[in-house]
C-alpha cells in the first residue's frame, strides 16, 4: 500500500476513522450483497449512520447535530467506504453529507432548518439533488424543468434522470427554471415525498454501483410551497456553482480511497497466486506495473489531502477541485483496470471484488462533471 499517513487530518479524525471502519464491518458488510441484488441500500443503514453520528456534521446542536463544520470528517467517511469496496452505501451517505447537506445547512432559513435538519441528521430523512435531465447533463443553463409562481406555491413540471438516492429520497432539491434568463433563471425548490404529482420512475439498471438507487423523477403540476424555496428566486445557478467544488472534491477523495483499496487487495492476490512455480507478483511485468500504480496512487493521495486541507480553510478553488476530480477519478479507473488484468480470468468473475471495483469505478469520470468538462474549466483558467 502507498503511505497511509494523512497529513490533512488530526487525531480526532483518525479516531473517527476507526468508528467508520467498525460501522462498515458491523452494519454494511453483512448486508451489502443483499442491497446489491435489490438495487437499493436499506433505509435502516441511514438511520444507523445517524445514530453513530455520521450524518450532517455541521447541523447545529438545537437541531440534533454537533455543529462541527469540518469537511475532514466527511472525507474520512467517504474514503473508508470506498477503500472497503462498498461504493453503493458510501455514495448514499456522501450524497447526504457532501452534496445535499450543504444546501440545507447554508441556504435554509430558521423555519426550514427546524423542519428538515433533525431528520436529515438522524437518517430518518434521505436527501437527493435533481439537476440532470434527459436532454441536459453538464449544461446547467439548459435545464428545462419549469416552476411557475402561483400565489404561495410554485407549480413544478418536468423530468429528471440519473438521480442518485432517487427511490429512497424524502427530500429532493430540484433545480427548476423560473424565468428564461440563462443564469438568473434557475431556482432551487425542495420537493417532499408524497407531494401530489411527484412520481418516481424506474430504478435504473446500471453497469456498476448496483446497490445505489438511481432513478428517473417526474413532476406533473406539483404544487411546491414558496416556503420550500432555498434562498432567493433566480439564484439557483449560483448556488449550484458554489457547492460543486465540494462535490467534486468528495468524488476525488472517494476515488483515491477506492484505488488504495483495490490495490491492497490485488497485492494480496498476486502474493498468494502462483504460476510457473512462483507468485505472479514476482514477474517483472507485475512488479513494474505495481510500482507504477503505487507511485501514482501515493501522488494522488498527497494532492487530494492537500485539497482537503485547503477546503477546510475555505481556500479550495473551483479550478483546483476540477483538477482533483478529473485526475483522481481517471486514476481510479486505470488502477481498477490494471488490477483486474493481474487477476486474469478470475478478475472477470463477480465473486472477486476487483470485478466490482472495475464496474463501480467507471461512473466516477462522468458524474459530478465529466473529465472533459473538468479539463474545460482548467483550460479556461489558463486563459485558453
Amino acid at each position: 500500500m502507498p503511505d497511509s499517513t494523512h497529513s490533512a487530518y488530526d487525531e480526532e479524525h483518525e479516531l473517527f476513522r476507526q468508528t467508520v471502519r467498525s460501522f462498515i464491518k458491523a452494519e454494511v458488510a453483512p448486508h451489502d450483497e443483499e442491497w446489491e441484488a435489490r438495487k437499493r441500500v436499506d433505509r435502516s443503514m441511514f438511520r444507523k449512520a445517524g445514530d453513530a453520528g455520521m450524518l450532517l456534521f455541521g447541523t447545529p446542536e438545537q437541531h440534533g447535530g454537533t455543529g462541527v463544520d469540518d469537511f475532514r470528517f466527511n472525507a474520512v467517511l467517504d474514503e473508508e467506504f470506498a477503500r472497503a469496496g462498498y461504493g453503493s452505501a458510501g455514495l448514499g451517505l456522501a450524497l447526504q453529507n457532501d452534496v445535499v447537506g450543504p444546501y440545507l445547512l447554508d441556504l435554509t432559513n430558521e423555519e426550514q432548518k427546524a423542519r428538515w435538519l433533525p431528520g436529515m441528521t438522524s437518517g430518518e430523512l434521505i436527501g437527493a439533488i435533481a439537476m440532470t435531465e434527459p436532454g441536459t447533463g453538464s449544461d446547467l443553463a439548459g435545464i428545462a424543468t419549469r416552476a411557475v409562481r402561483d400565489g404561495d406555491d410554485y407549480v413544478l413540471d418536468g423530468a429528471k434522470t440519473f438521480i442518485s438516492n432517487g427511490q429512497n429520497a424524502d427530500l429532493v432539491v430540484v433545480a427548476a427554471r423560473t424565468s428564461d434568463d440563462k443564469h438568473r433563471g434557475l431556482t432551487l425548490l425542495v420537493v417532499e415525498r408524497g407531494m401530489a404529482g411527484f412520481e418516481r420512475g424506474r430504478n435504473l439498471d446500471k453497469l456498476g454501483l448496483h446497490g445505489q438507487d438511481t432513478s428517473e423523477l417526474h413532476f406533473t403540476n406539483v404544487r411546491v410551497p414558496v416556503a420550500n424555496r432555498l434562498g432567493e428566486e433566480g439564484q439557483g445557478f449560483f448556488q449550484l456553482m458554489r457547492n460543486l467544488p465540494q462535490e467534486r472534491l468528495s468524488l476525488a477523495v472517494t476515488a483515491v480511497g477506492a484505488a488504495e483499496g483495490v490495490l491492497a487487495r490485488t497485492m494480496q492476490y498476486v502474493t498468494d497466486r502462483r504460476a510457473f512455480g512462483q507468485p505472479i507478483g514476482s514477474f517483472q511485468n507485475s512488479r513494474f506495473l505495481l510500482a507504477e500504480l503505487h507511485t501514482e496512487v501515493e501522488i494522488a493521495r498527497i494532492f487530494v489531502d492537500h485539497c482537503v486541507a485547503l477546503h477546510t480553510r475555505r481556500q479550495l478553488s473551483a479550478v483546483k477541485a476540477a483538477k482533483a476530480k478529473w485526475w483522481c477519478t481517471e486514476l481510479q479507473v486505470r488502477v481498477a483496470d490494471r488490477c483486474l488484468q493481474l487477476h486474469g480470468g478470475y478478475g472477470y468473475m463477480r465473486e472477486y471484488p476487483v470485478s466490482r471495483a472495475f464496474a463501480d469505478a467507471r461512473i466516477q469520470t462522468i458524474y459530478g462533471g465529466t473529465t472533459e468538462i473538468m479539463k474545460e474549466i482548467i483550460g479556461r483558467d489558463l486563459g485558453l
